[in-house]
């Protein structure tokens, strides 16, 4: 029974994670929050506590998934540089018009973008969880160059912001109404950015 109880309640914050993608924490109202969980009000309140712990247990299960997603993929590659250029183009790949995902947009950054000037609360976890992005992005380059991969005096916690930012403006950028082609093609001029950084052997 109680797995039945744990398998629900991570359905229901699948779908809450979802609906906050698309809207955004002011855009989801609690109707059509009810709607998306197949929940009565009641219940959403006993399981989640308030619309606040809902979005903020969605915005964790989303930078949670990413992070999963991310190393995942890395693991497919003897390279870290490789993983992470082909990861750029996988990003473009994704957040093409047309795919099946509920925005193109990271969700942490537009949840920043608009709790910014207010919800603190909200906006401070959306900070939070960039900066752990951040380190999780220099540790890997740092492990990349003990491995011999980036020359020994690449500055890793810049380039880690440099490839952030990067993948912060792909996906903002993907918002646009414009072809996919120009989103690909972008990926591939910030992948080979990362080339500059690599030693040549």
């Amino acid at each position: 029974m109680a797995r039945n109880a744990r398998y629900d309640r991570q359905i229901a914050l699948e779908k809450a994670m979802n609906l906050f993608w698309e809207k955004g924490y002011a855009g989801a109202s609690m109707k059509q929050i009810e709607l998306a969980l197949d929940m009565r009000p009641g219940s959403i309140y006993a399981t989640f506590g308030s619309k606040d712990g809902l979005f903020s247990e969605a915005l964790a299960a989303y930078a949670e998934r990413g992070g999963a997603e991310l190393r995942e993929h890395l693991a497919g590659y003897q390279s870290i540089l490789d993983g992470l250029q082909e990861y750029l183009r996988r990003v473009a790949r994704q957040s093409s018009p047309g795919t099946d995902i509920p925005s193109r947009a990271c969700m942490v950054v537009k949840t920043l973008l608009e709790a910014s000037y207010t919800n603190t609360v909200v906006a401070d976890q959306a900070n939070t969880i960039l900066h752990a992005i951040e380190q999780s992005l220099r540790e890997l380059l740092e492990q990349a160059k003990m491995r011999g991969e980036l020359d020994a005096g690449t500055d890793c916690a810049r380039l880690a912001r440099l490839l952030q930012a990067q993948l912060i403006g792909l996906r903002s950028f993907a918002q646009r109404d414009i072809e996919p082609e120009q989103v690909t093609d972008l990926a591939e001029d910030m992948a080979s950015i990362l080339d500059h950084y690599r030693v040549r052997h």
